[in-house]
């Protein structure tokens, strides 16, 4: 089901718009417009030289709104497609007076458009949707295709923390980083009965479902040879 389009959207875009990083190439071709490169300069966006995370599909902004205020001496770019979507993260962002996020309406697909090679500390790819349906499992934003992708933007050392309440799509990242050059720690089928609940900051959607009891799947990537490709 389509999405209504919230009141007074263009309104409230523009209240926010300090926080969103504007998208300059026109081309709106996926396949050819990574070839045109408009590199973000990270420096004159945040005027400093903090490393730099990225969170792929932000939603509503809960989780990346809490990493920014954690953790002041890191930058963090939230991208997700729908600005019906985006409008909420950036509001909380502009409430709390966050000076180290920053958000872009932009699909994954087009990230090597933007963000410059070997310049990510931290990927998070935080409950995807699983497109479970046969034939879709190219779109995921956990197939080898989008992982050749984040071998690029990722710096020496860089990993990719990885969150998903449906094991299927969970089984399905596990195989597809194992056959893509990637080790993994940090790998637990119960997030928050895990020594690693203590530090843990939940999504809405994560909220909504450990508040059903229900189990959510993590793990952290890294590149196996320590070196970005």
């Amino acid at each position: 089901m389509r999405m209504r389009r919230k009141h007074n959207l263009d309104e409230r875009l523009e209240q926010v718009k300090d926080y969103i990083l504007e998208r300059t190439i026109e081309d709106r071709n996926m396949k050819t417009s990574v070839e045109i490169k408009d590199y973000l300069d990270y420096g004159k966006i945040f005027g400093n030289d903090n490393p730099v995370e990225l969170e792929i599909g932000c939603g509503k902004g809960r989780f990346i709104n809490e990493m920014a205020k954690r953790h002041p001496d890191t930058n963090f770019i939230a991208i997700e497609m729908l600005s019906n979507v985006i409008i909420d993260a950036c509001e909380k962002a502009k409430k709390e007076n966050l000076k180290n996020l920053k958000f872009m309406i932009l699909r994954a697909e087009c990230l090597p458009s933007y963000i410059p090679e070997h310049s990510l500390r931290r990927i998070y790819i935080n409950f995807p949707t699983p497109l479970p349906q046969k034939g879709y499992e190219k779109q995921r934003l956990t197939n080898r295709k989008f992982l050749s992708m984040y071998k690029t933007l990722l710096a020496k050392g860089g990993d990719i923390y990885h969150k998903t309440d449906n094991r299927g799509m969970f089984e399905f990242s596990v195989c597809e980083f194992s056959q893509s050059g990637f080790g993994l720690k940090d790998v637990t089928l119960d997030l928050l009965n895990s020594p690693l609940a203590e530090n843990n900051i939940m999504t809405e959607h994560e909220k909504k479902y450990s508040d059903m009891l229900m189990p959510i799947y993590k793990l952290t990537a890294f590149v196996l040879d320590d070196k970005a490709e």
